[in-house]
């Protein structure tokens, strides 16, 4: 609610409100530079806002640490694929490994689930995170999220820069996610993307959100989209 971050005195969100019910996919759409990612950045405690709140299954998240706030259940895969390169796909995925909380009865996510879900992850299990390229990364990315158990995911733009048969394949991933009962707010540019996975949408453009709709809303409104998602 009302979310105001800042980058040193440059005010880059203002005023930014939204929400995500549990088992939707909510998407947050805008052209490069709009605030998606400082958005995602803002919830998970990373470039904390100055004011506004942020809360997560009532539980207040505002001072909270990344580590605290992943702990509650919060699962990121940030836009740039950080992987720790010097170990193997395997080890990326174990010392990231956590116990589902208490109370959940959502099926845990395991090194055998997720490599059932990524079965290409399970062949290139010895290999080097650094090495792979940006379809296997991105796929890392997300496991390694998963495999902390998280009732709630962010996707900071998982299908930028990829090929087009991987970005269907991550479709088709992300569809079965919600399928599964996660809750996920996807930034992305792709429309295309967000539209077929997505209940919901944002649209931000330069720190403020300018449209909440549901899908079909926003592809009926030409006007919206013309404004401030076409290039």
């Amino acid at each position: 609610e009302s979310m105001h971050t800042y980058y040193g005195l440059s005010h880059i969100l203002s005023d930014v409100s939204l929400t995500v019910d549990e088992g939707e996919i909510v998407c947050l759409l805008g052209r490069n530079g709009a605030g998606k990612t400082t958005t995602m950045r803002s919830i998970m405690g990373l470039t904390p806002p100055k004011r506004g709140i942020v809360t997560f299954k009532n539980n207040k998240l505002n001072g909270l640490k990344p580590f605290q706030i992943a702990r509650l259940g919060v699962g990121f895969v940030p836009d740039d694929r950080v992987v720790f390169a010097e170990l193997t796909v395997a080890e990326n995925l174990e010392i990231s490994e956590r116990e589902p909380r208490k109370g959940s009865t959502k099926a845990p996510w395991t090194m055998e689930s997720v490599y059932g879900f990524f079965p290409h992850l399970k062949s290139i299990g010895d290999r080097k995170a650094g090495v792979l390229s940006g379809g296997e990364q991105q796929m890392l990315t997300i496991a390694r999220a998963l495999i902390t158990n998280p009732d709630f995911i962010l996707l900071d733009e998982p299908t930028e820069g990829l090929a087009p048969l991987i970005v269907r394949q991550l479709e088709e991933n992300i569809s079965e996610l919600k399928r599964r009962g996660l809750t996920i707010l996807l930034a992305e540019q792709n429309q295309q993307v967000a539209f077929s996975l997505s209940d919901r949408a944002y649209v931000i453009d330069n720190g403020r959100i300018r449209y909440t709709g549901t899908i079909e809303e926003l592809k009926e409104n030409e006007e919206v989209r013309k404004k401030y998602l076409l290039v």
